[in-house]
């Protein structure tokens, strides 16, 4: 379940509540189950995974690459899978945690972990949205936005991509104000 803080620290963890909240940018926000496939879930609950693994969830997942590709023209997909002893994760992780837009929409689909994504609103406020597993969201391009992980260092994010060229980060050098949060679930 996706929780919005705002910068005088209201927070909104009602999707209708976000979803109005986020509206004048575009963004979207949804909840898209999982399932009950046991084999899924017990994959999306160890840290690491195989390519056949990561596959595997893909596959079982695909209802919803199917209807991006459908409706959106999606043309790819992933699983990335960050977790503390991934090698270089704090290198990766500094090309997303300043301000920055890209060419193309982001969109991810989060189903382990959780990460916070920051924006910066039309009337330069900042607000941040922690994302956990179920979690939709797609930042169209454009929005200026970062994105970091709780403290728990972990996520597990199927992205869609109607582009691979389109999620290089152009940076904005905007100031983040709000403070870097964890979630404690």
């Amino acid at each position: 379940m996706a929780i919005l803080r705002l910068e005088d620290d209201t927070t909104y963890t009602q999707i209708n509540d976000i979803q109005r909240e986020l509206a004048p940018l575009n963004i979207q926000i949804n909840s898209w189950k999982i399932g009950s496939d046991t084999k899924l879930n017990a994959l999306l609950a160890q840290k690491m995974l195989s390519d056949g693994e990561k596959d595997y969830v893909l596959e079982g997942l695909d209802k919803y690459f199917q209807k991006l590709a459908a409706t959106d023209g999606y043309q790819e997909r992933d699983l990335i899978v960050l977790h503390s002893n991934f090698p270089n994760l704090d290198a990766i992780l500094s090309k997303f945690d300043k301000t920055h837009t890209h060419a193309d929409p982001e969109v991810r689909y989060i189903v382990a972990g959780e990460g916070i994504f920051g924006f910066i609103r039309l009337d330069g406020s900042q607000v941040e949205l922690t994302v956990q597993p179920e979690d939709y969201i797609n930042v169209p391009s454009g929005v200026e936005h970062w994105f970091y992980l709780t403290s728990s260092r972990q996520i597990k994010a199927i992205r869609y991509f109607t582009t691979t060229e389109g999620w290089v980060p152009e940076y904005t050098d905007t100031e983040i104000r709000l403070g870097r949060t964890s979630v404690v679930q």
